[in-house]
């Protein structure tokens, strides 16, 4: 189906448009948005297709806005970042300097590096949940700071999907007496006048697109092949077994859930990590220092994940670095993306933030053709 496109496009860039327009023909796609600066400036900010409402269907606009799931993990790692730059978090030493409690089970050395990069053993957690558990900060950190790691904490990565923003966001809390959702409005999303929530107030409810939920949940793949349900990587997906429609509910949009609840579009999450891959530096302003960004890519764990199985991970402090998984063409890069598409490339050497959002989620948790297409058309372009 052709559809019609919205937004701007700098001279030159006029592929990326064509790309982006291809996923409604060749991909399905029902409502998205795609943009990207380079050195500080946009150059192109697209958008079309649908949103879809409880109140039935309006186009997707250009302040539409989507719960992009695992891409608002970047957000949490510019969090901590910003306080290891600020000399108020030490991202080498334990979490129980910050957190006393968390010393329990044998994590006396479990350090925030080890949680930004999967490695800290707690991918899940021991007592059985429900969904709505997922809305309770407290129950879930007092949990986590009472159970012993799952395997030896630095040994190996264990994708930390849903308990990696808890952590961190209690450890923000803990260094700065403010929530993760409020440190990052406070220091990074209000002085860049981004568009982006880790908590969702009732004010934005009527631009908020709902996602199109998968054929199936995380871990339900009927054609993946059968797997021990006592491993780490079941234990992970099934308790609580996600079902990416409660995402569409007021509580889950209210709720601070830093590694999947974030609200934003491709335009906020370009205009975000403008900053990283732009020295620190955006819109005037100066939020961290190169050195600050440069822990990004000291590295924390190579080789394949024990959450996603058969997954070549290389991941950094926090973001993914380039690898087996996701081989971009420039080593000074980092990016993260969402259950169902939504994806954040940030290349520090060519001064390029990318972004793609969408509301049509795919089944996958590791890449999807639609972001892949713009973004490709980007780097044929820039290094052309």
């Amino acid at each position: 189906m052709s559809i019609e496109i919205h937004g701007t496009v700098a001279p030159g860039f006029e592929s990326v448009r064509d790309a982006f327009a291809a996923n409604w023909e060749r991909h399905g796609e029902v409502g998205a948005s795609v943009c990207a600066t380079v050195n500080g400036e946009v150059v192109f900010d697209l958008w079309g297709g649908t949103a879809t409402y409880d109140n039935g269907e309006r186009p997707w606009a250009e302040d539409t806005i989507v719960n992009v799931w695992s891409t608002t993990k970047t957000m949490s790692f510019l969090c901590c970042l910003l306080l290891a730059d600020r000399g108020e978090l030490d991202l080498y030493a334990p979490v129980a300097t910050y957190w006393p409690e968390f010393a329990a089970g044998g994590k006396d050395q479990v350090a925030t590096r080890h949680i930004m990069g999967h490695t800290a053993g707690l991918s899940g957690w021991d007592v059985a949940l429900e969904m709505s558990d997922l809305l309770d900060h407290d129950k879930l950190v007092g949990l986590h700071a009472a159970q012993a790691p799952w395997w030896e904490p630095g040994s190996g990565s264990g994708y930390h999907a849903l308990s990696q923003g808890y952590l961190l966001g209690e450890i923000v809390k803990r260094v700065t007496g403010r929530s993760l959702g409020q440190f990052f409005a406070d220091e990074i999303a209000g002085p860049l006048g981004a568009d982006f929530h880790i908590g969702t107030s009732a004010e934005h409810d009527s631009r908020v697109a709902h996602v199109i939920a998968p054929p199936f949940g995380l871990g339900d793949d009927p054609n993946a092949p059968e797997i021990d349900p006592s491993s780490i990587a079941a234990r992970t997906f099934s308790n609580p077994a996600m079902d990416a429609a409660f995402s569409s509910t007021i509580p889950w949009r209210r709720a601070e859930v830093p590694a999947a609840g974030g609200h934003g579009n491709a335009r906020s999450v370009a205009a975000i990590h403008t900053l990283t891959a732009n020295g620190g530096v955006a819109g005037g302003q100066q939020i961290i220092s190169p050195e600050g960004l440069e822990r990004i890519f000291d590295v924390q764990a190579e080789g394949m994940d024990k959450v996603l199985l058969g997954t070549d991970l290389r991941l950094g402090m926090g973001f993914g670095l380039p690898g087996p998984m996701l081989p971009l063409p420039n080593p000074h890069t980092c990016y993260w993306g969402g259950w169902g598409g939504s994806l954040a490339i940030i290349d520090m050497d060519l001064n390029l933030s990318f972004s793609y959002v969408m509301n049509k989620m795919e089944a996958s948790l590791t890449g999807d053709p639609r972001g892949a297409g713009p973004l490709l058309a980007t780097y044929a372009i820039l290094m052309a």
